[in-house]
């Protein structure tokens, strides 16, 4: 049995988002296919994300100092807690599934935020004499995003989560791309579909 981490990067529904929809394909084949693995979806524009700021930072740095938890404040005390819940959640996963739309050219913030839980140094990756090196093993991943152009995952957004993962130490990822719907409308259900029967596919094999 794999424990499976979904990571929904988009405040829409399966209705209103492509890669929404396209998650939800996905998952409808993997639960056939694997019916075993125990399935925890992470909402981000619904769960709480903690985003660094000054209470995290001031928090993690009287903690540096030596001093017990209970002495922060207790904003400190939640943000932190919940920061390390997300670092330990991630670890505890043998698969990640992440789903978002390309905005702007980027990620949406939340899921920025998320990363930021998952990239952490002394547990996701070490520092070296020879540089960074991720500590992160055993893992996959599969990166779903929708794109109103076609970049062929050479946009800012997907190099970034193939990044992140991979220094963290995860080389397995699957990416799928539902693309050229914006540039070419009249191809809208065509490209959908396409889309729609890899994510079946992904979910067989994931």
């Amino acid at each position: 049995m794999s424990s499976v981490l979904i990571v929904k990067g988009h405040p829409l529904t399966a209705e209103e988002s492509r890669s929404v929809k396209a998650l939800s394909t996905f998952l409808t084949s993997y639960k056939e296919s694997h019916p075993e693995d125990e399935i925890t979806i992470l909402d981000l524009y619904r769960d709480d994300i903690p985003e660094i700021d000054e209470e995290l930072l001031s928090g993690w740095e009287v903690l540096r100092t030596g001093a017990d938890f209970s002495e922060l404040t207790e904003k400190q005390q939640h943000k932190i807690a919940r920061f390390n819940e997300l670092t330990e959640q991630f670890l505890a996963a043998d698969k990640i599934v992440i789903a978002n739309a390309l905005w702007n050219l980027n990620i949406p913030t939340r899921l920025k935020a998320w990363f930021d839980t998952v990239n952490v140094a002394g547990k996701t990756f070490k520092y070296t004499e020879n540089g960074p090196q991720g500590l992160v093993q055993g893992k996959k991943a599969l990166h779903i995003q929708s794109n109103g152009g076609i970049y062929q995952g050479q946009d800012f957004a997907s190099q970034y989560v193939k990044g992140i993962l991979n220094f963290i130490g995860i080389d397995e990822i699957d990416q799928l791309f539902i693309e050229g719907i914006d540039y070419t409308p009249d191809r809208a259900e065509e490209l959908m579909q396409e889309a729609l029967d890899k994510a079946t596919q992904l979910g067989k094999d994931f």
